[in-house]
């Protein structure tokens, strides 16, 4: 375990604290979203997301990915209600492509005395036109 910055809203506030973490090692950058929301990404996952099996075009895009989430508009998904859909258009994005899209896990898990800690990650990040 180590000691982690984790951020959350508390109405109008925004709260931080080092607390012991189990938010797992590797971790490329953490952003706050639109509502406060503190979201991060792994090097694996990055490592994931530009493979050339699935959305090598996202690798020069790391940048407008965190915009993506700090400035773009959320969709919750219906079937599961822990997954959320980021959208941000751009208009420098290669082959048509106009906006960049991430998909965000929210998950919670409760520490040894009791505190609610947050665990929302980016899974997967990919470009697409959309008119």
């Amino acid at each position: 375990m180590r000691g982690d910055q984790i951020v959350w809203r508390t109405g109008k506030n925004i709260e931080t604290k080092v607390i012991e973490s189990k938010i797992p090692q590797g971790i490329r950058w953490t952003v706050l979203d639109r509502f406060g929301n503190s979201i991060y990404l792994t090097q694996e996952r990055w490592e994931h997301i530009i493979a050339s099996i699935n959305h090598p075009e996202m690798k020069d895009y790391e940048e407008e990915l965190k915009e993506t989430i700090q400035k773009g508009s959320r969709k919750q998904d219906s079937l599961s209600p822990q997954k959320y859909r980021y959208v941000k258009a751009f208009d420098n994005l290669p082959m048509d492509n106009t906006h960049i899209v991430a998909i965000v896990l929210f998950k919670l898990q409760e520490q040894e005395v009791g505190e609610i800690e947050f665990h929302n990650f980016i899974v997967t990040s990919y470009q697409k036109e959309i008119a």
